[in-house]
């Protein structure tokens, strides 16, 4: 019988993500988190300041699954601004199926951990566009 391995956030991981979720910049960022498959911890993979959800996509590999936090621009009908943290997890379908095991499994650990307050998955990379997460938004 096989256990489900679940990784443990990196602490340092932790102070990040409460760094960014204060942010005052007015932009679009993100940061990419990776599982470290022999330490089972999760890690900051990159950051990126005014970035675009499309530009973001470009930048992620194409078989392994990441997390993501970004700080979004939410323009409302009524000339409203919000700025969600949204946690978003990535799973393409030519990742390895021990990746998406660990990745799936650690998932609740990392959203509670960086106090989110919105969540979302994302299979394909060409689905992770602006008007994609707006949708979601907003429906949400």
């Amino acid at each position: 019988m096989t256990s489900n391995k679940v990784c443990q956030v990196a602490p340092e991981l932790v102070q990040i993500a409460r760094k960014f979720r204060f942010r005052k910049a007015k932009n679009i960022a993100a940061i990419t988190m990776k599982a470290n498959f022999e330490t089972l911890t999760i890690e900051l993979d990159e950051s990126f300041e005014d970035v675009t959800l499309e530009d973001l996509a470009d930048e992620l590999p194409t078989a392994e699954p990441r997390y993501l936090l970004i700080s979004y621009v939410l323009n409302h009908a009524d000339g409203r601004v919000s700025y969600p943290l949204c946690f978003v997890y990535y799973s393409p379908p030519t990742a390895k199926p021990e990746l998406m095991m660990l990745y799936s499994s650690s998932k609740t650990e990392i959203e509670r951990k960086t106090d989110a307050t919105k969540s979302f998955e994302v299979r394909n990379i060409e689905d992770m566009t602006d008007e994609w997460l707006e949708e979601e938004l907003r429906r949400v």
